[in-house]
């Protein structure tokens, strides 16, 4: 039997404090509860009220967020409220009821074009994933049951998720105009049945919790730390808007060679490719002030 594991993170808040699962817990919806009459559909959320120091209950994805109330310290508290969660959710406790994880409004798909014309964004009215996930064919996929489902489709050749929309890149052999309005309905459809996008056990099997990432960048020099800072500040927004995402995969001292790694509509796409390599390429020497740094752009 699957067991779950509960870590603390810290926030910008000292009143709140994120307890991150390894699981998730609520199919990518989200819940806030100020009290413990508004916790109804919550028998997660209405225990944690019992605890006298608790003001308010976010739930979401894979973690559970709790504000206090000033009468107590976190660190007095945090390691028993966590083992609680860990306990509450291993023996099997619901954490929101099936009836509102089941209570949804209308879903609303709409396409639009990226960089790359191999690869479309369907745009969801609705969280999907709590991080990116990208996948390159029916056998990578096996942690997502709705990537399994598009690599059925003959002309799906790469799928990549991210927050609240998809990027799929096609086969040259399907024109966009025959097949955009099949997979625009059929992604649709797929999320309304309430079906899983990504298995529970995936963000810990893929090493996508927030502890592990933040414990694989620990392990990173104060130079990539500082690139991987400087990706994530100004250029993954930027690539996210057009389908894509940008990972930074290593960065050696001696050479100073950055590799980067493209996902979603940014790989495959040679006018990304250049770009992005150049464009970071550039960013990277201004802001770390050493011209001697070259980038390395790599297809995901």
């Amino acid at each position: 039997m699957q067991t779950t594991t509960i870590s603390i993170q810290k926030t910008s808040n000292p009143t709140i404090v994120k307890f991150e699962a390894d699981t998730f817990l609520t199919n990518y919806e989200s819940f806030e509860f100020s009290n413990i009459d508004e916790a109804g559909n919550s028998p997660l959320a209405q225990q944690l009220f019992y605890l006298p120091f608790i003001k308010k209950v976010y739930i979401s994805g894979n973690f559970i967020a709790l504000e206090r109330y000033d009468i107590v310290e976190w660190e007095d508290v945090q390691d028993e409220v966590a083992q609680q969660i860990e306990q509450y959710i291993n023996n099997g406790n619901a954490v929101v009821t099936e009836e509102t994880i089941k209570k949804k409004g209308p879903v609303s798909v709409y396409a639009e074009s990226t960089p790359n014309p191999a690869a479309l964004k369907f745009v969801v009215n609705r969280p999907l994933v709590a991080t990116s996930y990208e996948f390159v064919s029916i056998e990578d996929a096996r942690y997502s049951p709705l990537a399994t489902e598009l690599f059925h489709l003959p002309f799906v050749k790469r799928v990549y998720f991210d927050e609240n929309f998809i990027s799929i890149t096609k086969h040259d052999v399907a024109d966009w105009g025959e097949i955009t309005t099949e997979l625009r309905e059929f992604i649709k459809q797929y999320i309304e049945s309430g079906k899983e996008i990504i298995l529970a056990d995936a963000p810990k099997a893929l090493k996508k919790t927030e502890s592990q990432t933040e414990a694989k960048f620990e392990e990173y020099d104060d130079i990539s730390k500082e690139i991987i800072t400087i990706l994530n500040e100004y250029v993954k927004p930027a690539v996210a808007s057009d389908g894509g995402n940008i990972e930074f995969k290593s960065y050696d001292p001696a050479t100073k060679r950055v590799s980067v790694i493209l996902q979603g509509a940014c790989s495959g796409c040679p006018s990304s490719t250049y770009t992005l390599k150049n464009g970071i390429e550039t960013m990277l020497k201004e802001m770390l002030k050493d011209n001697h740094l070259t980038v390395e752009a790599i297809n995901g």
